[in-house]
């Protein structure tokens, strides 16, 4: 038996509970590979310390087990509880190598290198520059696998948004006109890009109107939400939002959408934590454009709650477009329908008919409603094994199902377009309401 070993294990049969002996005593099975011994004194060591010492000794046993799964877990519940430590990150950036995860391997490297710039693990920095061939640094596989998460290029345009014209024009001669005829608005001095703010009740396309407009312009399309941005690090979310615009910046043209705006720029008079704050001024210092020029970038926002955003977003130069994206009318039905109807086994539809039983019906309303009359065909299918086309009459019956969802959101518009519109940015949901 090693000396060190034995002489320890002789020490503590005086002191069994000695936590720094066991921890030694652990320390010096995981050196000479003896893993299971190793591991039934980290176990102890749990159970006497609430310290993360053992936890983290417990976790390299399991890695040098190659049991990396496990050892996963236990540093995955440390990084939650504590945010992690250099030494935490790296064991886990290994051990998701190890699993094939390359792109959480290089998250956790790239938190790790943060918490200590000076810091370099050559193993991780060859594993991750040479993955699958790759003569990159780390910073290039970064930018590879980011662009790779947000660069999308649409294969759809207007042509496949059913109805919305007056949005479409609104569209049209902010963004796609200035990028058709870049010279006449340079004679103006007028740049090209600029923000719209698009609000409405949910599930009326704004997401899927972004996305067209990217198309047909026949740009590069950036989609994020809230989940993208906001990061539990101080500091990292600020960083995160100027990634994304610096991404959009080196693509232009190119259409950058952001879902759910008012989550990111929420009022900052209801702000009780600093950190809110910050990344909403980061916000409006990446849509000033005033350390790099957003020429060319083309900024959509989607809300269904405007009240909760912050007005220095509505300034000039900002959003300085606010387009309300109402339910589809009459006609728009016709056309979601008949859009949204293609390529399945279908009869005979009277998409007129349709669209006046449908008033206030959002586009996913609509598409909810054809899923309810697909559901009672299968139904039918499965009892006499015989696909029958959908009729008129199944949509229908599917629409009595089905209540539009719009209704709640326009309660809440009303009282905010009555009581609250001194700018007048409310006035269309008066006009859909029919209220003067």
């Amino acid at each position: 038996m090693n000396p060190t070993i034995q002489s320890l294990k002789e020490a503590l049969e005086h002191s069994p509970n000695n936590i720094p002996l066991l921890q030694l005593l652990a320390e010096t099975y995981l050196q000479h590979h003896l893993l299971d011994e190793a591991e039934a004194i980290w176990r102890k060591l749990m159970q006497l310390s609430h310290d993360s010492k053992p936890k983290i000794g417990l976790a390299q046993t399991y890695f040098a087990k190659a049991n990396y799964a496990a050892c996963n877990v236990i540093l995955e519940s440390l990084i939650e509880s504590e945010n992690g430590t250099v030494e935490v990150l790296v064991l886990y950036a290994k051990a998701l190598l190890q699993e094939k995860e390359h792109a959480k391997a290089i998250e956790a490297y790239q938190r790790a290198l943060a918490l200590a710039p000076g810091f370099r693990d050559e193993q991780l920095d060859s594993a991750l520059r040479l993955r699958d061939g790759l003569d990159t640094s780390i910073d290039e596989v970064l930018d590879q696998i980011t662009d790779s998460r947000f660069l999308q290029k649409p294969n759809i345009n207007f042509k496949d948004v059913g109805g919305m014209d007056a949005v479409k024009k609104e569209i049209d001669l902010k963004i796609i006109k200035p990028l058709q005829h870049p010279e006449l608005y340079k004679a103006y001095g007028k740049k090209t890009g600029g923000g719209i703010l698009m609000y409405g009740p949910p599930g009326c396309g704004k997401t899927y109107l972004a996305k067209a407009t990217a198309g047909q312009i026949n740009a590069k399309f950036i989609s994020i939400g809230l989940s993208d941005i906001l990061d539990m690090w101080m500091g990292n979310s600020e960083k995160n939002l100027h990634e994304v615009f610096e991404l959009a910046r080196a693509n232009t043209p190119c259409v950058l959408f952001i879902d759910e705006i008012d989550a990111l720029g929420a009022s900052r008079t209801d702000m009780k934590q600093s950190s809110g704050r910050h990344l909403i001024n980061q916000f409006l210092l990446e849509l000033d454009g005033i350390s790099q020029s957003n020429e060319g970038i083309l900024i959509l926002g989607a809300t269904n709650t405007p009240w909760n955003l912050d007005p220095a977003f509505r300034r000039p130069g900002r959003f300085d477009r606010i387009l309300f994206v109402p339910p589809p009318d009459q006609l728009s039905r016709e056309a979601i329908l008949s859009i949204k109807l293609q390529h399945k086994p279908v009869g005979k539809i009277d998409h007129t008919a349709l669209a006046k039983k449908t008033e206030h019906y959002s586009g996913a309303d609509l598409e909810a409603i054809i899923d309810l009359a697909i559901e009672t065909k299968l139904e039918a299918a499965f009892e006499n094994g015989i696909p029958q086309p959908i009729e008129t009459k199944d949509l229908l019956a599917a629409i009595q199902q089905q209540k539009p969802s719009t209704q709640e959101w326009f309660i809440t518009a009303r009282n905010f377009a009555l009581f609250s519109n001194e700018s007048g940015v409310y006035n269309p949901i008066l006009e859909y309401l029919k209220i003067k």
